[in-house]
């Protein structure tokens, strides 16, 4: 296990994470129903999305490494581009967000656990997130680190979420997290050019 590859894991993860529809489902279904079970159920939905996406990562890293790198700065590329885009009418967006997965909220005990798991597993096929963990395992070829560090971000995320998310929203706006993340996409896909070159 390499710590630094945890640390670029998690620190890449997080910032996408943070502005994404999976912080506001947490956030919001753990307004409706019991907090600690709305964020198991959402742990155990990234626990398996992030396995999915590192043995993506790990499969992709069979290919030829100039294509691997090419792949991964251009996944950070679009990653930023839609981050960038989606800023604009992020804070407009966030009430209907809020509003769509208020209505998917009305489960209690274990169902909680259930009903938090499918709503997040659901959202994050496909998300970027889950691209980035792809990219990251395929750039490295590391995938237990890439595991460790991507799951720790989301699940710091979802758990920021359920704690403290409905005030974090109320000091930073959604805008702001979205451009954090852009730009953290942009540097990542600098530091991939930057070794591919050297």
């Amino acid at each position: 296990m390499d710590l630094l590859v945890v640390a670029l894991a998690f620190g890449a993860i997080f910032v996408v994470e943070l502005p994404d529809k999976t912080f506001i489902a947490t956030l919001v279904m753990s307004t409706k129903m019991r907090p600690l079970f709305v964020w198991i159920g959402v742990a155990l939905a990234f626990l398996v999305q992030t396995g999915v996406a590192v043995g993506v990562g790990k499969a992709a890293s069979f290919l030829p490494e100039q294509l691997i790198h090419t792949v991964a700065a251009l996944m950070f590329v679009i990653g930023a581009i839609i981050l960038f885009r989606e800023a604009r009418s992020a804070d407009e967006d966030e009430p209907g967000q809020e509003d769509e997965y208020a209505a998917k909220a009305t489960a209690q005990g274990f169902r909680v656990i259930v009903t938090s798991f499918l709503v997040l597993f659901a959202a994050e096929w496909g998300d970027l997130s889950q691209l980035l963990t792809i990219s990251l395992v395929a750039k490295y070829d590391d995938p237990v680190s890439v595991f460790i560090g991507a799951w720790g971000a989301l699940l710091a995320v979802s758990g920021l979420a359920v704690i403290v998310g409905r005030l974090l929203l109320q000091r930073v706006r959604l805008a702001v997290l979205h451009y954090v993340g852009a730009t953290v996409c942009v540097l990542m896909a600098l530091l991939t050019v930057w070794e591919m070159t050297r």
